[in-house]
């Protein structure tokens, strides 16, 4: 673990654009230095949160051209945009995190570390990970195929797969010396019919998606015939980083926090 303490806070299910909002003012209370003056300076923090209603976010330069609006909002789906990059997700029923730290170490250190915490998480749970080795890079392969605009058809080194295939999908953006990074963990198979999302009117696309999608990713229920809820994934991620070294974790009181916004 890079930090010798680290900030907790459960905030759990709200609108998508709620969510985020929240992280769009914690990343600018880390760039002014009011969650450093409250809580201490160089502690990170982790979110963890959820969706209600479902959501399709979309990265923070993402061409949105290609979604269809009044589907999603036909199916009662909010369609946001992530201070993140990356590409388009479809939140359903999954654990989601955001972290934030000012810290000087590199993008690459931070997404490292994260998920070696979280690859920790899950093995107390039963679930067997492993890191992601990369492969073609991502502009590359969106360019070469436009079926890969959902975040979970690639991997990149050092996020998390299980049997072959993509388990979390995670994404980041620094602004000076803060780093946000976003992470999403599917619990169940709530992502089917993305590509009519992404698709419009393109069957053919939209069939592609779905396709691609159901071939390069995995959700915890197809790991495990119980998997963990929303509070284990939460208490098993602080038992994880405080056990990577001698890590004080301590958990905040979301009203604390909102205090700052």
């Amino acid at each position: 673990m890079l930090f010798d303490r680290v900030y907790i806070v459960s905030t759990g299910a709200a609108p998508g654009e709620r969510n985020m909002e929240i992280d769009r003012r914690l990343m600018e209370c880390f760039r002014d230095g009011r969650f450093q003056r409250r809580f201490g300076e160089g502690c990170p923090l982790w979110r963890f949160y959820a969706w209600n209603p479902y959501a399709l976010s979309l990265g923070h330069g993402q061409d949105d051209s290609s979604i269809d609006y009044d589907r999603c909002a036909a199916k009662g789906i909010d369609v946001v945009r992530r201070p993140t990059g990356g590409r388009a997700v479809l939140h359903g029923d999954e654990f989601t995190y955001s972290f934030f730290s000012d810290a000087v170490y590199s993008n690459a250190e931070l997404y490292r570390m994260v998920h070696e915490v979280l690859l920790k998480a899950l093995t107390l749970l039963g679930i067997q990970t492993e890191f992601a080795r990369g492969g073609t890079g991502f502009a590359t392969r969106y360019r070469q195929n436009p079926a890969s605009q959902s975040c979970f058809t690639s991997s990149a080194r050092y996020e998390l797969q299980a049997e072959g295939r993509k388990l979390v999908g995670s994404a980041q953006r620094r602004s000076g010396n803060v780093l946000l990074q976003h992470g999403s963990l599917p619990l169940q198979r709530s992502r089917e019919g993305l590509g009519e999302l992404l698709g419009g009117t393109d069957s053919d696309l939209a069939r592609q998606v779905d396709e691609e999608l159901a071939l390069k990713s995995i959700v915890l229920s197809e790991l495990v015939p119980d998997p963990p809820t929303y509070a284990q994934l939460a208490a098993s991620i602080e038992t994880a980083a405080g056990a990577c070294g001698n890590v004080i974790v301590e958990k905040l009181d979301p009203q604390d926090l909102f205090a700052l916004l």
